[in-house]
């Protein structure tokens, strides 16, 4: 193995441990004393200060027109507030498990929209085939015909947050990407915009009740702002700027893996089979819808098979490349 192919397996592995493991972190910060709200503006916040300072030295400046900026209100509501708010809302009754495998599903949900907006074109059999395949695994996880399945408010939030990120990336690759600002400023102008509107919904959600965190849940957020909101943009920009979006949509798969294996290590929770086979199933989906088809964008753009991701997996070949250089860790 190279020396070049090891360091792009370390950035892999890396991110991969850092995204997979937010799900994680919510819930250690659940568990000990923060509600969903005040985990999410914590997040905002401190990933906003990482990619500010990582921006600043390098020379980037954010964005000064009105227009990109209220383009990013809408994206960091979509991208950020949103799904941070509903991922927290979620594991209040859900396993961190189970989340990274619902998340799983926003490649499915991306090429829904895409179908839906018109922008994906002469879909292949495959590809098809794939989003039913996935939407399947989806509903064997949520079992709604048995009473130990997981149909619920917090498991339905967690597939809302799959869903607005999906919205999210439709909606960025419109209006954002491919405007003549530096991604990594537009990311750091996403999350400071993600902080303001989180902090804005305070008084609405109770997130001005005293703060009864105890330390592990200030560690949580701290790991879970800086490293997994804030630096994992940074490699993952690496990444894709360094080896091409294929080898960053490779770190999607092992997202919901890394979840479900510290969700029993850490926290000891039990994944029966039946989620085991539906995570297989939905991942076995989003493979196949990522198959390249005719989409509405230029003929020339290439395909981001999944390079955008947040705490997530990975966008759909609808979104274009800079979606994946601009996004300020959306799964995720």
């Amino acid at each position: 193995m190279t020396s070049g192919s090891r360091g792009t397996a370390v950035r892999m592995g890396v991110l991969a441990l850092l995204w997979g493991s937010g799900f994680l972190w919510i819930k250690l910060a659940l568990n000990h004393g923060l509600s969903p709200l005040q985990i999410t503006v914590a997040r905002c916040v401190l990933g906003a200060a990482v990619l500010l300072a990582i921006a600043l030295a390098s020379g980037a400046r954010l964005p000064r027109d009105r227009r990109t900026w209220g383009h990013l209100v809408v994206a960091a509501f979509l991208c950020n507030a949103l799904p941070f708010f509903l991922f927290g809302l979620g594991e209040q009754t859900v396993d961190s498990s189970v989340a990274g495998v619902l998340n799983a599903t926003t490649p499915l949900w991306s090429l829904l929209i895409g179908i839906g907006l018109g922008t994906e074109r002469g879909l292949r059999p495959v590809r098809l085939g794939g989003l039913v395949l996935g939407f399947a695994g989806t509903l064997l996880i949520f079992a709604p015909w048995q009473r130990s399945g997981l149909f619920g408010w917090g498991a339905l939030a967690l597939l809302g947050a799959a869903v607005s990120y999906a919205a999210a990336f439709a909606y960025m690759g419109r209006t954002l990407t491919g405007r003549g600002t530096e991604p990594l400023a537009l990311s750091a102008a996403q999350l400071v915009t993600a902080s303001g509107l989180s902090i804005l919904a305070l008084p609405a959600a109770g997130g001005l009740a005293p703060v009864r965190a105890d330390a592990t849940a200030v560690v949580a957020v701290v790991v879970l702002g800086i490293f997994g909101t804030g630096f994992t943009f940074f490699l993952n920009y690496r990444l894709i700027a360094d080896e091409g979006a294929t080898s960053a949509a490779t770190v999607g798969y092992l997202l919901p893996v890394v979840s479900v294996a510290l969700g029993a290590v850490v926290l000891g929770e039990a994944i029966g089979p039946r989620v085991v086979l539906g995570m297989l199933i939905v991942l076995a989906g989003v493979a196949m819808t990522r198959g390249r088809g005719r989409t509405a964008q230029e003929p020339g753009a290439r395909s981001v098979s999944g390079s955008v991701s947040v705490t997530s997996v990975s966008a759909t070949p609808s979104v274009t490349a800079a979606v994946g250089e601009a996004v300020s860790d959306c799964r995720r």
